[in-house]
């Protein structure tokens, strides 16, 4: 999604930041709530220094910012993290860039549903649609304006953390019917 003053061109390191799935699954988890390193190595299970390591490239890169520091439950001093939404103002205008952080995207959802269990899809559609051009348009524009319209809703504190993904993509060349505009 690109920002109301347009999008920025991301960088190679920003490239590089977005290019790993386990990054877009932390920057998920930090996305309404600030989270702890320790935090998002248990609830990724992983080990303190890999999640470390990830959430310093995160940080470094604009992705992550760091939260006044807080006592933790045994008095020692954590540092949280909080998504900026910097990769939402983001444009890659090099087609195998955006398929990278796209594919890692897509990587991190399929690792969320996995983790979070066989009942936690709570719709899926997949359909295969010949349209034309100004359908294709059209349905774009639609589903970009509802996304929005619930990303700019305030997050409701008692509401559950869901998961959005859509995507309009063309068949490949080699399937039947493919006409592109």
């Amino acid at each position: 999604m690109a920002s109301a003053s347009g999008p920025n061109e991301a960088s190679p390191a920003d490239l590089k930041a977005l290019a790993h799935p386990l990054r877009m699954r932390i920057l998920r988890l930090c996305l309404h709530d600030a989270v702890t390193n320790k935090e998002i190595a248990d609830r990724l299970d992983l080990d303190p220094a890999t999640s470390l390591y990830h959430v310093r490239q995160l940080a470094q890169n604009g992705f992550l910012a760091a939260e006044p520091a807080r006592t933790g439950r045994r008095g020692a001093l954590e540092k949280p993290y909080r998504a900026t939404g910097k990769s939402w103002s983001l444009s890659f205008p090099r087609p195998d860039d955006h398929l990278s952080a796209l594919l890692a995207g897509l990587d991190a959802a399929r690792d969320e549903i996995v983790a979070a269990g066989p009942d936690s899809v709570i719709t899926n559609t997949r359909a295969g649609l010949r349209l034309s051009p100004a359908d294709v348009a059209e349905l774009t524009d639609r589903l970009q304006a509802l996304v929005q319209e619930f990303a700019a809703r305030p997050n409701d504190p008692d509401g559950t953390a869901v998961g959005l993904l859509t995507m309009l993509h063309y068949l490949d060349p080699g399937d039947a019917g493919d006409r592109r505009a």
